[in-house]
């Protein structure tokens, strides 16, 4: 395990996993190339679809084989082989828990069929006894609270549903974009995944890095992670994003890099800027409790300290 222990690896997921001995990862996430035709730096994703089939079995098998008995997995993939996906963890014995949906927006624009803005996350586990779930920390406020003030509203406010509607893709506009890869994902979304399913200081693995998204929300969050990637090149610029992070996350603000990260996650599953929460006291105060739900550390925020950290914040 030690050879994994945060890093990015550079090999074949199949061939890299197929060497460790025991289970080590408490939470595995995996955007896999969607065989559509996409041009990586070190791999074409077009093969013929009986392989890509078999191929997927193969890199399934080998991250179930390192995923500890409480683990979860989450795969995010295309309509063309979302119906193979769930075939295949059924036949090695894998639990679904949620068949999610994640709605973006900007979808690729089609001439001679609707336009395709979603993609397929499934969310399995290994034992449906025994897994990790937090529920606090992906909670958002429910309409009862911010609309209505309905009495009967849940103080810890609602789970989200299993569309997810409140993460755009990274275009090549957005801030986030590295500008290297051309298929990354929201940190948010990963960030609500990697929230829920595991605890600070847990083993993240994700087999196909690319961009370093997974390893980069891992950082953030106070877990231990492990990516593999095929392109050399790809994992020395993935590394340069941590690096980055790294020395963002040793600056020591009035609140951590993880209270801040939190922050800007819950404003987006809220749907709501920042300005706005501040500029309304209401809302503010719901933002806030909300978010001591979240970071669930016996730790009280108030509406006052939590308009300060955001002050400069970029929305």
């Amino acid at each position: 395990m030690q050879d994994f222990l945060d890093k990015i690896i550079c090999g074949d997921c199949i061939e890299v996993l197929g060497k460790t001995k025991e289970p080590f990862a408490d939470l595995i996430f995996a955007d896999p190339p969607f065989n559509i035709g996409y041009k990586y730096d070190k791999y074409y994703d077009k093969v013929k679809k009986k392989n890509y089939i078999a191929w997927t079995k193969q890199w399934i098998s080998s991250c179930t084989k390192v995923l500890k008995p409480h683990g979860s997995f989450y795969i995010a993939i295309g309509d063309e082989y979302a119906a193979n996906i769930k075939i295949i963890a059924d036949e090695l014995g894998l639990f679904m828990r949620n068949w999610i949906i994640w709605h973006y927006t900007f979808g690729q624009q089609m001439k001679n069929k609707f336009a395709r803005a979603h993609t397929h996350i499934f969310y399995f586990v290994n034992d449906k006894n025994n897994f990790t779930f937090n529920d606090k920390a992906v909670r958002i406020p429910s309409d009862r609270q911010l609309l209505y003030n309905d009495k009967r509203a849940n103080p810890a406010g609602k789970m989200p549903d299993d569309v997810w509607n409140t993460y755009s893709r990274v275009c090549g506009t957005f801030r986030e974009r590295t500008g290297w890869h051309p298929c990354q994902m929201p940190e948010n979304l990963l960030k609500r995944i990697i929230s829920a399913s595991s605890n600070p200081g847990d083993f993240v693995l994700d087999p196909f890095c690319g961009s370093g998204t997974t390893p980069a929300a891992a950082l953030q969050l106070s877990r231990r992670y492990a990516s593999i990637e095929i392109s050399q090149e790809y994992v020395n610029k993935a590394n340069k994003r941590l690096e980055k992070l790294q020395k963002t996350k040793s600056a020591k603000p009035p609140l951590s890099i993880i209270e801040l990260s939190e922050i800007k996650r819950l404003s987006v599953d809220m749907g709501k800027p920042l300005r706005e929460i501040t500029a309304d006291k209401k809302l503010l105060k719901i933002f806030a409790n909300q978010f001591a739900l979240r970071m669930n550390n016996k730790k009280k925020y108030s509406e006052q300290e939590i308009a300060s950290a955001v002050k400069d914040l970029n929305d």
